[in-house]
């Protein structure tokens, strides 16, 4: 229900259940695990980008499975909810939306790094509709990336955003038009892949944890990570390159 095609330095995992709206079950938390595991292990692959249907992005969480009491059918040893949520990471994840991505489907779009949407894509947590609540991130990791208010609406009125209001509100990265979130995210992600590779991931990871720390532990600790890449094969690669005024060669090593 997942499937996983190489393009170049980018994995691109696909959601792949369209008649139940790419909800996910087992099949598809397995999946997503799977891909992100590819896209780790694989020294080759730089980027991975996560996308769905023409139709939709995903629905969330199969809701008959949690009818039936077998929610954790859809947890994951290593990534929680969807196989993702929970995650560590080190290389970037980009998700391109086509269509709704409504409970846990936003709550997947929260776990992923950057998100090219469709105009015609929306946005929410409907779960207060069905005495439900987002636990697989939407709760806190919405007010994160919109401002308290709107997150706050979205929360308790259950009711969705358009993907306009998403960019504007910087959910979004960037807009596609309908049927080209994947040509577009695909693009962001060569962006990325023209980059060196450790020092992507380096600043990745920075980024992610001293978001909340002072300037003297940020300057430790990047400091660090400059010493770390001074020590590979990349480091004089790019500046060779730049030297030699050509585009660097990048190893990942």
């Amino acid at each position: 229900m997942v499937e996983t095609e190489i393009h170049g330095n980018i994995a691109v995992m696909k959601i792949n259940r369209p008649e139940a709206r790419n909800a996910v079950n087992g099949d598809v938390a397995q999946g997503i695990e799977a891909g992100i595991d590819e896209l780790e292990s694989n020294d080759a692959l730089w980027v991975g980008v996560l996308t769905g249907t023409r139709e939709f992005f995903c629905a969330g969480a199969d809701l008959k499975l949690i009818n039936a009491g077998k929610a954790g059918e859809m947890m994951t040893p290593k990534g929680g909810f969807a196989g993702i949520v929970t995650r560590q990471r080190t290389k970037p994840l980009i998700v391109a939306v086509e269509g709704p991505a409504l409970a846990g489907g936003l709550e997947i779009v929260l776990s992923c790094d950057l998100v090219v949407a469709s105009r015609e894509s929306r946005f929410g947590i409907p779960e207060v509709k069905r005495n439900l609540v987002a636990a697989a991130g939407g709760v806190f990791r919405l007010p994160r990336v919109l401002p308290k208010n709107v997150a706050t609406e979205l929360g308790i009125t259950g009711d969705p955003i358009n993907a306009q209001r998403a960019y504007d509100l910087g959910l979004v990265n960037e807009l596609a038009e309908p049927g080209t979130a994947l040509e577009a995210a695909l693009a962001l992600a060569g962006r990325v892949t023209a980059n060196a590779p450790l020092a992507v991931q380096q600043t990745l990871r920075l980024m992610a944890e001293l978001k909340d720390a002072d300037d003297a532990k940020g300057i430790e600790e990047s400091g660090r990570a400059m010493i770390a890449l001074a020590s590979s094969e990349d480091f004089t690669e790019g500046l060779t390159a730049f030297i030699e005024k050509r585009q660097p060669e990048w190893k990942g090593r």
